[in-house]
């Protein structure tokens, strides 16, 4: 017979329990849910900061400055994102995207883009020559098209069907970079100089809502014909609107062995922060990379914003920055997180 006084006790803390069970089903909070942040109280609703950009590298600066021109009026990030980086496509002093980019070992300048909303929709060119804003013909491609990447001929012809304007995007400065390359003729690509081939952009709006580009004009002297990981969706960027969104810069052949972007959004659907999100897919990648001949010369960078306006980056190694730019502080550019010294 049990003893009164226990069972008592054991009744007692059974009504605690299930009170409790009871509580937290009340506030929309299931026992051990995922999505439960520790140390918040029961049924709280963490406070979305917006609107938020960030970027890649130094050249994210002034893309951020023109995108910030439409989010603070209110505008839909996915015109931010793409009047953004236009800028880096535009600049003839920014080596690694569109006009001015060095070309590959054939001296041609070839161009990938991709772009993506709220909704998924996602449009994507790769491989596309003479035409000097790639992201706004991906844009093209997603609003106009029943497809999501053109390649090529194709994506050109697309293109000046589309009005846009064919030009020689080889300047002077990048056709010397390229006869000096010709005299040794190796493939052996500068961490953080031709390694940081794109710019990638993320947004959330006044609505809340993500948005995503990335543009580059890939690594200097590939293959004739090479595309990397920036136009790739899920490779060079991914977001999903109900967690975050996430980008790549650096060696696009390592981020497309680990569809990075996709696997860091993944992360933070799992609970991780941006950039805790972001550390563990760079880990990833050395693991593979770690016992490689070109360890030596990788470098790759995420950048991830999730959907509470919460962002942050990780590196291989230290050079990656970033541009930042919200209401409280201003634009600004923040050195990276890394695992290599």
């Amino acid at each position: 017979m049990i003893d009164r006084r226990k069972f008592i006790t054991k009744t007692a803390l059974g009504t605690v329990a299930l009170g409790t069970l009871y509580s937290c089903v009340d506030n929309g909070i299931k026992p051990h849910d995922p999505e439960k942040k520790s140390g918040a109280a029961a049924g709280e609703t963490k406070k979305v900061k917006k609107p938020v950009i960030i970027s890649t590298w130094n050249h994210g600066l002034p893309a951020n400055e023109e995108a910030w021109k439409i989010l603070r009026k209110g505008g839909s990030g996915l015109d931010a994102v793409e009047a953004g980086v236009r800028t880096a496509e535009a600049d003839p002093k920014v080596s690694s995207v569109g006009y001015g980019g060095w070309p590959d070992r054939e001296g041609k300048v070839t161009l990938d883009a991709c772009i993506m909303d709220h909704n998924s929709n996602c449009g994507s060119v790769a491989f596309l020559q003479d035409i000097k804003h790639p992201i706004s013909v991906a844009r093209k491609v997603m609003e106009k098209t029943p497809h999501i990447m053109l390649v090529g001929e194709g994506a050109k012809q697309f293109a000046l069907e589309q009005g846009f304007k064919e030009e020689n995007l080889l300047t002077e400065d990048a056709e010397k970079a390229y006869r000096e390359w010709l005299q040794k003729s190796e493939y052996k690509p500068v961490i953080n100089i031709e390694n940081h081939d794109t710019i990638s952009m993320l947004t959330i709006d006044e609505n809340g809502d993500l948005s995503g580009a990335c543009t580059t004009s890939g690594a200097a002297w590939k293959v004739h014909g090479r595309v990397g990981d920036s136009p790739i969706i899920g490779a060079g960027l991914f977001l999903d609107n109900e967690v975050g969104s996430a980008a790549a810069t650096g060696l696009g052949e390592s981020v497309m062995r680990t569809a990075g972007s996709a696997m860091v959004v993944e992360l933070m659907r799992q609970g991780k922060s941006p950039e805790d999100a972001c550390k563990e897919i760079v880990e990833r990648i050395y693991k593979i990379y770690k016992n490689r001949p070109d360890l030596e010369y990788l470098q790759i960078g995420f950048i991830a914003l999730n959907k509470q306006g919460e962002y942050g980056a990780y590196c291989l190694r230290p050079g990656f920055n970033y541009a930042i730019c919200d209401e409280k502080e201003g634009n600004r550019l923040i050195d990276g997180e890394y695992k290599l010294s």
